[in-house]
C-alpha cells in the first residue's frame, strides 16, 4: 500500500510519542544498567562507550520554527543519530536563547509581558522541534531567561569582577533624546531613531565591560589548535583579534606640550607622512581647534560624525570627509611641520585614534588627500613607474620597492626598512617598536528590562559593592513599565532598585543595567553538561566527561562574536579550575542559508515556506530528506518543490518495497549466484559510501544518493530469474538483508519511516535508534572480474570485462583479438604495451 498522508500522521505521531514517553534519548555519564525505566537509553548511558557531544547553536524563541531552523537542526540530528548507531554515548541537547530586545518590542506591541510572550514562543518552538523528530535529551532543556540559568550568569560576572576582568567605565552610546534610551547600531537608521524618527546623538554613559583583551594572545594563538574549523572562520577571528606589529611614533604638536602618538604598521613610510588625521572622538581634536578660525567647523564636523555609524565610516564606498583642525604636528624624522586634520575614516577603537597619513602609499589616505588637496610625497619607488610624479598617480602604490626621499634609508628595500627605521626611531626617542590589538574590551551593559540583572550595588559610603553569592540570583521583577522610552525600565521599579548595602547595611541602590544576550550564549554548552544543578554552575566531572563539544553547528553570521566570546568564557572557566579543555568546540560546521527564488526566506519578502504546511502534506521525514539531499550543508539551499516531490516518491518506493517484498525468517544461502554477488556488492558499496559520506565531511547528499543506487540494485535483483542453485527462501534472505541495510542506512535521515519499517520487518528491538550501523564486508567489494579500457596511441578503442588482477600475458591476446582494436593496429608495428592492473591496457604503435 502507498505511504499516504494518513500514514504520515499516524507513523510520525506514534514514534514521537514513543520517544517522548520513554525518554529514549536521555543520556548520562555513568551506566545505570538495563532497567525497565531506561529501556533503550542504556545504549547511550554506558561509560565504556566513547562520548560524542553534538550541538547546534540554540535558537532565539521568536515563535514557530522556520526553514533555517529545520536545516540547522536536521543536520545535527542526523549526526547525532549516526553516532548513536556507531556506538557512541551521544549528548544532543536543546535550549533557548531567550532574553533580548525583541521580547520587549513584542510586549509594547501586544500588551503582554516579555516573560509571557517568551514562554509562549518556547512552547510553540518546542512543539515544532518535536514534530521534526529530533533526538534531543529533553531532560536537559534550558532557557536563559529562567532564573535557575541566569543565576550562574551573575555568578560568572562576580568571579570576573573578583579577578579584575569586569569593570565600569564611561563610553559613548547611541542615545535617543526623545525616547530617552540607548539604541543598538542597527536601530539607528540614517542617523535617526528607528522608533520615533528623531535624531540620535552620542552620549557618554558609565557601563560595564569585560576585559577580554587579557586573553588576546591566547585567543589568537589557540586558533592554531582548531584544525577542524573552517579556515574562513579562523581567518575572521584572527582579523577581529587583529594583532599588528609596528611602531608608535611621537608627533609633537606645534606650540604645545601635547604629543600625538600614532601607531603604524608601515614605519617604512614615515618620511612620506604629509599630514596627521585624528578620529572625531580623539580628546585633542577640540583642544587643537579652540581659538582658531576652524573651531566652529571642527565642532560641527565632530557633532555630525557622532551620529554616523562606525561601519558606515569604515565603508570603502563612503566618501572620506574631514576638516583641518587649525593645528600642526612635527614629523620627528625630518622636523617638517604637517597639518593635523580630523577625518571620519579614523576610529578611536583602532590603534591610538590617530594616523600618520602617507597618501602615496595608503589608498584611504590617497582618496582623502585628493578630496581635500593635501600634499603627497613618494617614498617607495614603483619599479614599473620609477619616475612618476605624485600628481600623476591614479592610486596609491602599496607594493614592495626601494625607499626614496628617506634620507639615509634611500635604496633600502621597504620590508627591510620597517625594522631599521623602527629601531632608529626608538634609539633616538622618536618612537618605539610596538604591538597593537584590534580587539577591544566587551561592553555588556544594556539599558533593557528583559535580560539578566548585573549583580552590583551602589552605596554612597562603600562605593560599588558586589551582590553576595548567597543572595543570587538577583531576580527580574515580574512587572516593569516597558514603553521603549525613558531609559531602563528597571530604574523605575522601586522594589527592585532600593536595597541595603551588603557591607554597611545603609540604603543603597541596585544596578539597573542588564547583561548583553551574548553573555547568556557564551557558556550554555557547559550548562547542558549538568543542566539542573542548583548547587553549582555545573559538576566539574560531568563537564570534563562531555567537553569539548565534538561537533558544533550554526550560521556563519556567528563566526566572530558568539564564537569568540564562547572561547573567552571557556578559557576563563578553565583558569578557575572548572573545565579541562582549552577550546569549547572541536569541530565547527557553518551551514548555508535556505533561499527561495534566490532570496533568503523572510517574512518581509513574503517568500517564507512554513514547515508545518510541508509536514502536513509530506511528513517530517520527507522534509528532512529534502533538506539534506538538496545541497551540501555548507552551501546555500534553494527551495525546490519538485525536489520535495522526488524525495516523497523515493520514501514511498522504499515503504512499498519493504511491505511487498520483505519476508521474515529466510535463511542465508550457502553459496551466492552471480546476481546475489552483484546485490551484495551494491549493498556493501552503499554501506561504504554512506559511511564515507558521514565520516568525510557530512556529505549527506552523496550518502542518500548511495541508498538510492542500492534500491535500484534491489529492484534489479528481485526482477532477475531465480538461479538453479538457490531456493526461493535463500533468494529472499539476500533481498531481506539488502532491505534491512536500506532501512538502517536511512534511519538517521528519516527516523520515523525507519522505525516503522523496522517494526514491520518483525524486529524485536524497541527502537532502531541504537541498532548497530551496518558492517562493511570488504571482501564483497572484490569481484572476480573488472572492466578495463584499451587505448591505442592514447585514444580509447574498447572496454573489456576481464579476470581481476590479470597480467599482460592474459590481457594482451584478449585486447588484440578485438575487432575495434585491430582496425587501429593492423599493419603497424606495436612498439609498447603498458598494463595498469585492473584499469588499463595502453598500446603504442
Amino acid at each position: 500500500m502507498p505511504y499516504t498522508t494518513n500514514d504520515i500522521k499516524r507513523v510520525e505521531e506514534k514514534w514521537q510519542k514513543y520517544w517522548k514517553e520513554n525518554r529514549v534519548f536521555k543520556v548520562s555519564e555513568v551506566s545505570k544498567g538495563k532497567t525497565s525505566e531506561t529501556l533503550a537509553t542504556s545504549a547511550t548511558s554506558d561509560s565504556s562507550r566513547p562520548k560524542y557531544y553534538v550541538l547546534e547553536m540554540f535558537p532565539y524563541p521568536s515563535g514557530k520554527i522556520h526553514m533555517g531552523h529545520v536545516r540547522n537542526y536536521t543536520i545535527a540530528d542526523v549526526i547525532a543519530r549516526y553516532k548513536m548507531m556507531r556506538g557512541f554515548n551521544v549528548l544532543h541537547p536543546m535550549g533557548y536563547d531567550a532574553f533580548g530586545q525583541p521580547a520587549e518590542n513584542a510586549a509594547i506591541k501586544r500588551g503582554v509581558s516579555p516573560s509571557e510572550w517568551t514562554y509562549k514562543c518556547i512552547d510553540d518552538m518546542r512543539a515544532g522541534l518535536r514534530k521534526m523528530g529530533f533526538s534531543y535529551d529533553w531532560d536537559r532543556e534550558l532557557a536563559t531567561c529562567d532564573d535557575t540559568y541566569y543565576k550562574w550568569n551573575q555568578w560568572i560576572f562576580l568571579k570576573m569582577f573578583e579577578k579584575g576582568l569586569a569593570y565600569k567605565k564611561g563610553s559613548p552610546v547611541n542615545w535617543c533624546p526623545s525616547c530617552e534610551t540607548t539604541l543598538a547600531n542597527e536601530e539607528v537608521i540614517d542617523g535617526a531613531c528607528w522608533r520615533c524618527k528623531n535624531q540620535v546623538v552620542q552620549k557618554d554613559l558609565e557601563q560595564w565591560y569585560l576585559k577580554i583583551t587579557e586573553y588576546s594572545e591566547t585567543l589568537l594563538g589557540d586558533l592554531q589548535k582548531l584544525d577542524n574549523w573552517p579556515s574562513r572562520v579562523k581567518a575572521m577571528q584572527e582579523n577581529w583579534i587583529g594583532k599588528s606589529f609596528g611602531a608608535d611614533i611621537f608627533f609633537k604638536v606645534k606650540g604645545s606640550e601635547d604629543v600625538i602618538t600614532v601607531f603604524t604598521t608601515r614605519p617604512d613610510t614615515i618620511f612620506g607622512a604629509t599630514y596627521v588625521t585624528l578620529a572625531p572622538e580623539h580628546p585633542l581634536v577640540m583642544k587643537l581647534a579652540k581659538g582658531t578660525a576652524q573651531e566652529k567647523a571642527v565642532a560641527a564636523f565632530v557633532e555630525k560624525r557622532a551620529n554616523t555609524s562606525k561601519s558606515l565610516r569604515m565603508s570603502g564606498d563612503q566618501r572620506k570627509e574631514g576638516v583641518f583642525t587649525g593645528g600642526y604636528a612635527v614629523n620627528p624624522v625630518n622636523g617638517e611641520e604637517i597639518p593635523i586634520w580630523v577625518g571620519d575614516y579614523v576610529l578611536m577603537e583602532y590603534g591610538t585614534g590617530a594616523i600618520m597619513a602617507v597618501p602615496t602609499h595608503d589608498q584611504r589616505d590617497f582618496e582623502f588627500a585628493r578630496e581635500h588637496g593635501l600634499p603627497m610625497r613618494i617614498v617607495i619607488q614603483d619599479p614599473a613607474n620609477p619616475g612618476i610624479a605624485p600628481d600623476k598617480m591614479d592610486k596609491a602604490f602599496v607594493d614592495s620597492g626601494a625607499l626614496v626621499n628617506s634620507q639615509q634609508f634611500d635604496g633600502t628595500p621597504n620590508e627591510e626598512a620597517k625594522q631599521k627605521i623602527s629601531a632608529w626611531m626608538e634609539e633616538n626617542k622618536m618612537g618605539r617598536v610596538s604591538v597593537h590589538w584590534r580587539l577591544r574590551d566587551w561592553l555588556i551593559s544594556r539599558q533593557r528590562y528583559w535580560g539578566a540583572p548585573i549583580p552590583m550595588i551602589y552605596c554612597e559610603k562603600c562605593g560599588i559593592v558586589p551582590v553576595p553569592e548567597k543572595d543570587l540570583p538577583v531576580r527580574l521583577p515580574k512587572e516593569a513599565p516597558i514603553t521603549g522610552e525613558g531609559g531602563s525600565p528597571l530604574a523605575k521599579v522601586d522594589d527592585f532598585v532600593k536595597v541595603k548595602c551588603p557591607q554597611c547595611g545603609h540604603d543603597a541602590r541596585r544596578e539597573t543595567d542588564t547583561m548583553a544576550t551574548f553573555f547568556d550564549s557564551s557558556w550554555y554548552f557547559l550548562r547542558y553538561c549538568d543542566a539542573h544543578n542548583d548547587k553549582a554552575i555545573f559538576d566539574k566531572d560531568k563537564a570534563a566527561y562531555w567537553m569539548p563539544v565534538d561537533q558544533y553547528i550554526g550560521g556563519i553570521e556567528h563566526a566572530i562574536l558568539h564564537l569568540l566570546y564562547s572561547r573567552f568564557f571557556t578559557k576563563f572557566l578553565k583558569d578557575l579550575g572548572l573545565v579541562t579543555c582549552d577550546e569549547p568546540f572541536d569541530r565547527l560546521l557553518t551551514q548555508g542559508m535556505v533561499l527561495k527564488e534566490g532570496e533568503v526566506m523572510s517574512k518581509s519578502k513574503g517568500n517564507v515556506v512554513d514547515p508545518d504546511e510541508v509536514i502536513a502534506k509530506y511528513g517530517a521525514d520527507t522534509l528532512r530528506m529534502f533538506i539534506l539531499f538538496a545541497a551540501p550543508p555548507e552551501d546555500e539551499l534553494e527551495w525546490n518543490p519538485a525536489g520535495l516531490e522526488g524525495n516523497w516518491r523515493f520514501l514511498n518506493r522504499v515503504w512499498n518495497t519493504v511491505e511487498e517484498q520483505y519476508v521474515p525468517g529466510a535463511a542465508d544461502p550457502a553459496v551466492l549466484d552471480d546476481e546475489g554477488k552483484k546485490l551484495e556488492f551494491e549493498r556493501n558499496l552503499a554501506v561504504k559510501r554512506v559511511t564515507d559520506g558521514m565520516e568525510g565531511g557530512f556529505k549527506f547528499n552523496t550518502a542518500i544518493s548511495a541508498v538510492m543506487v542500492l534500491m535500484n540494485a534491489v529492484d534489479r535483483y528481485r526482477n532477475s530469474p531465480l538461479a538453479p542453485n538457490l531456493t526461493i527462501l535463500e533468494r529472499q534472505a539476500l533481498l531481506n538483508r539488502a532491505l534491512e541495510t536500506v532501512v538502517l542506512l536511512l534511519s538517521p535521515f528519516v527516523p520515523h519511516v525507519a522505525e516503522e519499517l523496522w517494526q514491520k520487518m518483525g524486529k524485536t528491538e524497541k527502537t532502531v535508534a541504537f541498532i548497530p550501523w551496518p558492517e562493511l564486508d570488504e571482501s564483497a567489494l572484490k569481484t572476480d572480474t573488472v572492466t578495463i579500457v584499451a587505448q591505442v596511441n592514447g585514444k580509447v578503442r574498447g572496454e573489456f570485462t576481464v579476470p581481476r588482477d590479470a597480467d599482460e600475458s592474459v590481457l594482451r591476446p584478449i585486447v588484440l583479438a578485438d575487432a575495434g582494436v585491430q582496425r587501429h593496429v593492423a599493419g603497424k608495428a606495436i612498439r609498447k604495451v603498458i598494463v595498469v592492473k585492473n584499469k588499463l591496457v595502453s598500446i603504442v604503435v
